[in-house]
């Protein structure tokens, strides 16, 4: 099988963003992106879809994490986008109901080339540590667009805000490990009728 890698490389005016991706590894992680919520989250992602993973990232904490983490969501779906090829052989679709303590998410995707987020996520919090809980949702977003992905997140029970987006993470990372997952009975069709994804 053809190694589903790839090197992103990502910078603006606000952040300087590296990311090394293996599809198929095994859950190795090194992470720097200035913010340690986001490094553990990202560390959390990587250890439960078995992917390995290198982010660094330089950027403006000085004004807030807003840039760092929307940025970093648009480089990683860039590189689960150019790891994936044209998608031959994948399972497409991934669910995950995650209990994380007294919460409960749902994630589930369909690596679709299309890009949709739903988001619903209630968050008590204003900030988790010193990143806004908001910025949660900017992450996602920046990864369904340039991942080309259908995402659904819905937290179906929940009150603690470092649960609720810990849950959110590793229920991501496990209905991603399924949909980019080879399926034997598609060996080498891409799983659409209209034959591209």
């Amino acid at each position: 099988m053809k190694m589903r890698t790839s090197e992103i490389k990502r910078k603006t005016a606000e952040t300087d963003i590296e990311i090394k991706l293996n599809i198929d590894g095994k859950g190795n992680a090194e992470i720097n992106t200035g913010c340690g919520f986001m490094d553990h989250m990202l560390t959390l992602f990587a250890s439960h879809g078995k992917f390995d993973l290198y982010v660094k990232c330089v950027g403006d904490t000085d004004v807030d994490y807003h840039h760092s983490v929307e940025d970093i969501g648009i480089a990683l779906g860039q590189a689960f986008l150019e790891a994936l090829g044209d998608k031959r052989g994948i399972v497409r679709y991934g669910n995950m109901v995650l209990p994380m303590d007294e919460s409960l998410i749902l994630c589930a995707l369909d690596i679709s080339g299309r890009d949709c987020l739903v988001y619903d996520l209630d968050i008590p919090t204003e900030k988790v540590g010193n990143m806004d809980t908001e910025l949660v949702e900017e992450f996602f977003l920046g990864f369904v667009r340039n991942a080309k992905v259908t995402l659904h997140i819905k937290k179906l029970d929940g009150k603690n805000s470092h649960h609720i987006i810990e849950g959110t993470f590793k229920s991501f990372a496990r209905a991603m490990k399924m949909a980019v997952s080879i399926d034997p009975a598609y060996a080498d069709e891409v799983p659409s009728t209209k034959g591209v994804l």
